[in-house]
């Protein structure tokens, strides 16, 4: 198990170096536009999501950040959840575009939604099943750990994909690895994965 997450570990490093999976100022141009349309100022508001963000500079965007993004858009929105094609989707998007890096699975994903059986942006039986193969492939056992990753998603069960369902995901994913982040190709990637597919 300690050799295999050594292993993820590197990957991930090295798959930030290969793509753009930190918080770099062009991800940030892109949050700070979403949130002048949101906002209408000309300039970013304290406390929103590019002020969030920007605490982040030049990490790896991971599920704490999106709902860090998150937090700052409901400020500046007056919304509960973060809204379609403001600044936690332009985040989300420039993470799951970083994931596009040559990964057969992600071809197959694609694929599945197109037919519609995942891709609904919905923690459904779909997307619960992929959290779990995910899942069963660093336990290497196929049933579902308590207070894994798929336990923690099915709290969520018919819900839509949020950056809290995002973050719950990754706590229960850093319980079964050990990591104190999400790992490559993971329970919280797929279900990004999902999410990302539902948008297109």
């Amino acid at each position: 198990m300690s050799f295999l997450t050594q292993i993820s570990k590197r990957t991930f490093t090295t798959s930030l170096a290969q793509f753009s999976k930190a918080m770099n100022s062009e991800t940030i141009s892109k949050i700070t536009a979403a949130e002048k349309e949101i906002t209408g100022e000309d300039h970013a508001v304290k406390g929103g999501p590019t002020a969030r963000a920007q605490q982040h500079a030049n990490k790896p965007i991971t599920s704490q950040v999106l709902h860090d993004v998150t937090e700052g858009e409901k400020r500046v929105s007056g919304e509960d959840h973060a809204i379609k094609g403001g600044p936690t989707s332009v985040a989300q998007s420039e993470l799951s575009g970083s994931r596009q890096g040559g990964q057969g699975r992600q071809n197959e994903n694609q694929t599945t939604s197109a037919s519609g059986s995942a891709g609904s942006g919905k923690v459904d039986s779909a997307t619960l099943s992929v959290i779990n193969d995910a899942e069963s492939k660093l336990t290497g056992q196929r049933e579902p750990v308590a207070g894994g990753p798929t336990a923690l998603a099915q709290g969520h069960a018919n819900k839509p994909i949020t950056s809290q369902v995002l973050h719950d995901i990754t706590e229960g994913e850093k319980r079964v690895t050990g990591e104190d982040h999400a790992v490559k190709g993971g329970p919280t990637a797929k279900a990004q994965s999902v999410l990302s597919d539902a948008r297109k």
